[in-house]
C-alpha cells in the first residue's frame, strides 16, 4: 500500500525498502495486577529497598500510560501486609518492627484485590529477598520464626494453592540466590506454573518490566 499510495498511476507496483512496516498492538485482553513489594529489614539491610520502590513506580507509570485498562494494585508487606496507592510509594520507609517476611498475609490480600476484578487474566508479581518468616492462623493470631517454621511454609504454600485455584499466576522476582530460596519459589512455581527470575537490585527493573511488556503484545 505505500508502494500503491507513492506511485498511484504507475502501471505496476514497485516496492522500496521503506515501504515495508512492521506493526504490533497490544493484545486485546485485559489484564489485573497485583505487586507484592517486600518492606522487610532484609530488603534495607541488603540495599534491594530503594530499587524495589523505583520498579513499583515504574509499573504504574508503565500501566497508566501503555495499558491504562489494565488494572494494578501495590500490596507492600513484612510482618503484615497492606495496600499501597501510588502516592505513598515515594514516602514508604521501613519500620523498625518490620523484621519478619509474611508472604501468606501478602498472598491472602492480593487475592482478595484480584476478586473485585472480572478479568480473567490476572496475575502477582512478587518481588522479595527473603524467605518466608511470619504467618497469620486467623485474623488476630500473629506468629513469626527465623528460621522459618514448618507452619509458615505450610500456610505460605497453602495461599499459592488458594491464588491457583482461582486462577491467579504468580511470578517471583527474587533478589537473593541461596539453596533454600531457591528450593522455596521452585515449590511455589511448582504449584502454581507461574515463573521464578533470579535478579539483582540492578537488573530487577529491566526484568520486570520487559516481562510485562512481552506478556501484554503479540506481533501481527
Amino acid at each position: 500500500m505505500n508502494a500503491v499510495c507513492r506511485e498511484p498511476t504507475a502501471s505496476s507496483v514497485k516496492l522500496k525498502p521503506e515501504d515495508f512496516e512492521v506493526f504490533e498492538r497490544a493484545a486485546l485482553e485485559r489484564s489485573s495486577t497485583v505487586l507484592m513489594v517486600d518492606l522487610s529489614f532484609s530488603m534495607l539491610a541488603r540495599d534491594h529497598f530503594e530499587a524495589a520502590k523505583r520498579v513499583a513506580m515504574a509499573l504504574d507509570s508503565l500501566i497508566r500510560s501503555q495499558y491504562p485498562k489494565d488494572s494494578l494494585y501495590i500490596v507492600g508487606f513484612a510482618n503484615s501486609a497492606r495496600q499501597l496507592k501510588k502516592e505513598d510509594l515515594s514516602y514508604i520507609q521501613w519500620g523498625e518492627s518490620d523484621n519478619y517476611t509474611n508472604i501468606q498475609h501478602g498472598l491472602y490480600l492480593a487475592r482478595k484485590l484480584l476478586a473485585k476484578e472480572r478479568q480473567t487474566n490476572q496475575q502477582i508479581i512478587l518481588v522479595t529477598d527473603g524467605e518466608p518468616t511470619a504467618h497469620f492462623e486467623d485474623e488476630t493470631h500473629f506468629f513469626c520464626q527465623a528460621p522459618p517454621s514448618p507452619r509458615t511454609l505450610q500456610l505460605t504454600l497453602q495461599e499459592v494453592r488458594n491464588c491457583t485455584r482461582k486462577g491467579i499466576v504468580i511470578n517471583t522476582f527474587m533478589l537473593e540466590n541461596d539453596k533454600f530460596l531457591t528450593a522455596f519459589v521452585t515449590r511455589m512455581a511448582r504449584i502454581n506454573k507461574g515463573r521464578v527470575f533470579f535478579a539483582s537490585s540492578d537488573t530487577l527493573g529491566q526484568y520486570l518490566l520487559v516481562d510485562y511488556m512481552a506478556n501484554k503484545k503479540r506481533t501481527i
